[in-house]
């Protein structure tokens, strides 16, 4: 399956302020997300503690694409420098998901730490548009396979550092 590097994605604008503010964009050449803006009327305090609260971001998205999705994720610098993050940790948007795009936002500081405000505008996500596949299920009794790890779970492999077998050009692939 090739998948095409730059599909059509419909966007609507539905708060005009997005226009002043900056309309749905990369903001360098490479950027791989587009910055989502908080789209309120007043700052928002959020306390320490406090639950998450929901952000419009101003717009929605219309992929109508089995094969994509967007995900709604944190901006580094505002959870390392502030510990502002995304109530959800990650947000999904299906393909025919077309209703107004929403950011839960929540200040993870401990109890009693400053509050963090969100100011009208400010940039507080990333919407990153992301390949899906979608297999074809073969109900099982057993697997036709077997694998090194096999049913290993939570820890299995240990914590130690890995040690990988590094095959040079005459040791065979």
């Amino acid at each position: 399956m090739a998948i095409d590097p730059t599909p059509r994605v419909e966007i609507r604008i539905l708060d005009a302020r997005l226009r002043d503010w900056g309309l749905p964009d990369y903001q360098t050449p490479l950027s791989a997300a587009i910055d989502l803006h908080a789209c309120i009327d007043a700052p928002l305090r959020l306390a320490a503690g406090d639950p998450p609260a929901l952000v419009s971001s101003g717009i929605a998205v219309h992929m109508d694409n089995a094969h994509m999705a967007a995900l709604v994720l944190p901006r580094s610098g505002l959870g390392h420098k502030k510990g502002l993050v995304l109530g959800n940790l990650t947000g999904l948007i299906d393909a025919d998901y077309m209703a107004p795009i929403y950011v839960s936002l929540w200040n993870r500081n401990p109890p009693g730490s400053e509050p963090i405000l969100v100011a009208p505008g400010e940039r507080i996500a990333q919407l990153l548009f992301v390949p899906v596949l979608r297999p074809a299920f073969a109900v099982v009794d057993s697997f036709s396979g077997t694998s090194a790890r096999g049913e290993g779970g939570f820890g299995s492999t240990g914590t130690a550092p890995a040690l990988r077998q590094v095959v040079g050009a005459e040791g065979g692939g």
